[in-house]
């Protein structure tokens, strides 16, 4: 089976970088390193979580110490709430510890979380050393992996705290996606449908109909199908080659752009999403999750705006449900989640940005100040309702 290779190109000749997608390539993660990394790199600190370790850091360490790397790692713990300043630091110590060097590395092999912590411990660390993503989820793979946003959680919300540093590379080996629990896959089915929305209906539709084949409980199922293997990889690719051209374009995520190509319309869903994250303390939905739920608040402003029909609201219904059952809102406070829109990172000016859509394909970004705030709140009030 042919490796994928996807290349994003910036303006900075530096920040440029290889992502490579093929079934068990994390047998050959050393050579990928060594590649990425250069000859000069000679020490890497992998940071995991305990159960991706135990599931495949023997496989990355051989690898690893075939390529002629002295290797050694930082795990924590697992969840979202443990994205945090406090493991940002053990992990600062970690680095230190082993002596790692501005030609040496960091290996971030698990999922968003993982990699978001190391991406931003790595982008501190002596100013700034190389990093290498391994992505171990499905929504990993799609989205956090790519694109150089790295960061911690705070008391006042997501990811305020945090860096853009590019990875060297990005290493897909689809095959360890068997592993995932159902959640894990309805998650990253999520971010996919998220992308198709703002990407196309192409794109959206190509998520739609693998889905449809294989949805997330009957994944695994096909695990040692070539054929299956075969359509995830191609699928994961497009979805990286469309999130690699808005990054492209605009790596920066430019305060000053709404236009369709602007970065921020790959935060459609994440207004809620974040909110509903912050709410709950970060420890009752998978990411994914939250963003499926903020995909279908999105759809439902912009249909009260006018600015989309009933058509494509049932659409991205049908789709989000196809990928899997999303936890519910009972007892989700209203007022809590309302507070949580005013520390969100896309506040600007101290006017909240929103990505609604015109329908599928066709993003808009808005501000607080074209938007009704009553409106939210009564468009808020009957989804928390309704979403049980």
């Amino acid at each position: 089976m042919n490796r994928q290779k996807l290349q994003i190109k910036f303006s900075r000749e530096s920040a440029k970088y290889k992502i490579a997608i093929k079934p068990e390539s994390l047998a050959h993660a050393g050579e990928f390193a060594r590649n990425s990394l250069g000859k000069h790199a000679r020490k890497i600190v992998v940071v995991s979580n305990p159960k991706v370790f135990r599931l495949y850091g023997n496989t990355l360490n051989r690898s690893l110490a075939g390529a002629g790397f002295e290797f050694s790692h930082f795990l924590m713990r697992d969840g979202e709430k443990y994205k945090n300043l406090n493991s940002a630091e053990a992990a600062l110590s970690a680095f230190a510890n082993v002596g790692l060097a501005r030609t040496d590395a960091v290996v971030a092999l698990g999922g968003g979380v993982v990699g978001d912590l190391a991406g931003f411990a790595s982008a501190i660390y002596l100013r700034g050393i190389s990093f290498l993503q391994i992505p171990t989820t499905l929504l990993a793979m799609v989205d956090s992996s790519v694109g150089g946003k790295t960061g911690v959680n705070s008391d006042s919300g997501k990811n305020l705290v945090g860096a853009f540093h590019q990875p060297r590379g990005v290493l897909i080996d689809p095959t360890v996606l068997a592993t995932l629990p159902r959640r894990e896959l309805t998650a990253g089915f999520c971010e996919m449908i998220k992308q198709g929305a703002v990407g196309g209906r192409s794109l959206l539709g190509k998520t739609d109909n693998f889905l449809a084949s294989y949805g997330s409980a009957t994944f695994r199922r096909h695990k040692d199908d070539r054929r299956f293997q075969q359509q995830i990889s191609d699928l994961v690719a497009a979805h990286i080659a469309f999130k690699a051209e808005i990054v492209a374009g605009d790596e920066r995520e430019s305060q000053g752009r709404t236009d369709h190509r602007s970065r921020k319309v790959l935060n459609f869903g994440h207004t809620l999403a974040h909110a509903l994250e912050k709410a709950t303390n970060y420890s009752y939905f998978r990411h994914g999750e939250a963003v499926g739920h903020g995909i279908l608040f999105a759809a439902e402003l912009s249909k009260s705006l006018a600015l989309c029909g009933e058509k494509d609201v049932k659409l991205l219904n049908d789709v989000v449900h196809r990928a899997g059952s999303l936890p519910g809102l009972a007892g989700i406070d209203l007022r809590e989640v309302l507070e949580a829109f005013s520390f969100d990172k896309k506040n600007i000016a101290g006017s909240l940005q929103m990505v609604l859509m015109h329908g599928i394909g066709k993003p808009v970004i808005l501000t607080g100040s074209d938007i009704p705030r009553p409106l939210i709140r009564k468009v808020l009030r009957n989804f928390l309702q309704n979403q049980t």
